[in-house]
């Protein structure tokens, strides 16, 4: 049998692998286009802003309830195969025409069982790639990078096929990235985590009194909602600018490469600072990315240069988040854990920006939410230096 066809064993991490893959795969057509192909239907800029948040809304909700099912259970590939199921078959009904509110309901009831697919599975692989009580960043990098790698291989590839074919085809391409998602879950080992009754009986609240705790998700939430703006409004910034869909489609591109190449020398680069210490200098590099974005969107260069400090703005920061969020949330607490993080750092922010861009977008201009969004980050490089004051041992 092929080593590719053969039955994974409980500590492999190459299904996760596949996971990230398809699943960023996914999410790399789906985020960027999703706006443009709304508006390809003829939905205002106000009812985009809506529909786009509606898989923000869902993360203030569904990761927190998956994520406690899944502690509880311990049963994450289970809950992660249908999840992916449920959600292909949601993703099928995109085929038709839908009017705004159809649309809603079925965009969320298909981000409610996806939404929480990440959360889960970095909560089992931090599971795996945590050595001796200590997160491994090597491999987990290893693993990451390939979700990089399928966002890079979509985002190209959706955009140079969507400016010649033209939007229409975005439903099929929704299925067909799912329909991987589907494959690569199945793949998983189909593994319980068996946790001692006392990380069973672990309480969220009782981690939250931890010193730093709320400090740190203060600071990803306003270091996250000053990506939002990125996330949502990029693609029809550039576009209000003259960019076609192919340039767009190599902006983020460029984004993903820089990302690739944190994931892959991570090992190397991370010991260069403190994982607090990481956290600050990605809100003070991503205040001057926003701040670039905001004033010197015409000039081509300056946005690809804006968009390569990805590498530092989101990959060293999600890093740095994914092991302090191991060493504050362990065992039992873990699934919860990378579902608070999935709910305040990308839920209650895409609802806040997305909504509250579509008004600033409408009264102010594009522009104006890249004015915001600096000034978040700002917000999180103040919140990080009181949080390394107040935690020193946590920032290893």
């Amino acid at each position: 049998m092929p080593p590719w066809l053969r039955r994974p064993s409980a500590t492999s991490v190459w299904p996760f692998a596949a996971l990230s893959a398809s699943y960023f795969a996914h999410i790399g057509f789906f985020n960027p286009y999703l706006p443009l192909w709304l508006q390809d239907q003829g939905f205002s800029l106000l009812a985009i802003s809506l529909l786009t948040s509606v898989q923000a809304g869902t993360r203030t909700f569904a990761p927190y309830a998956w994520g406690w099912l899944s502690d509880t259970t311990g049963e994450r590939v289970k809950l992660l195969r249908f999840g992916g199921t449920v959600a292909l078959a949601l993703s099928l009904v995109l085929w038709w025409p839908l009017t705004w509110p159809s649309l809603f309901i079925v965009l969320l009831l298909m981000f409610t069982h996806t939404s929480a697919m990440m959360p889960m599975s970095e909560a089992a692989l931090a599971h795996l790639v945590t050595i001796d009580g200590k997160f491994d960043p090597k491999r987990y990098g290893r693993v990451r990078v390939w979700g990089s790698i399928g966002f890079l291989v979509t985002v190209v590839f959706a955009g140079t096929w969507f400016e010649r074919q033209g939007m229409s085809a975005f439903p099929i391409w929704t299925s067909a990235t799912l329909l991987a998602v589907v494959a690569s879950v199945w793949w998983l080992s189909d593994i319980k985590e068996d946790m001692p009754l006392g990380q069973a009986r672990a309480s969220l609240r009782e981690a939250f009194r931890q010193p730093g705790v709320r400090l740190l998700f203060g600071a990803i939430f306003f270091h996250v909602l000053a990506h939002v703006g990125g996330y949502v409004f990029f693609s029809l910034y550039l576009d209000s600018l003259g960019y076609s869909k192919t340039v767009i489609g190599m902006m983020w591109a460029a984004a993903v490469v820089a990302e690739v190449c944190w994931f892959t020398m991570q090992s190397r680069w991370l010991p260069m600072f403190s994982l607090t210490g990481w956290l600050l200098v990605a809100a003070g590099v991503a205040t001057v990315r926003f701040g670039v974005t905001a004033t010197l969107a015409q000039l081509w260069w300056a946005v690809a240069l804006a968009q390569v400090l990805h590498a530092i703005t989101f990959a060293a920061h999600h890093t740095a988040c994914i092991a302090l969020l191991s060493h504050f949330f362990p065992g039992r607490l873990r699934g919860r854990g990378q579902a608070m993080y999935s709910t305040i750092g990308y839920g209650v922010t895409g609802v806040l920006g997305g909504l509250g861009g579509g008004v600033l977008t409408t009264h102010f201009g594009l522009n104006s939410v890249f004015w915001v969004s600096t000034a978040c980050a700002a917000t999180a490089f103040y919140l990080v230096r009181r949080l390394r004051k107040v935690t020193p041992s946590a920032g290893g």
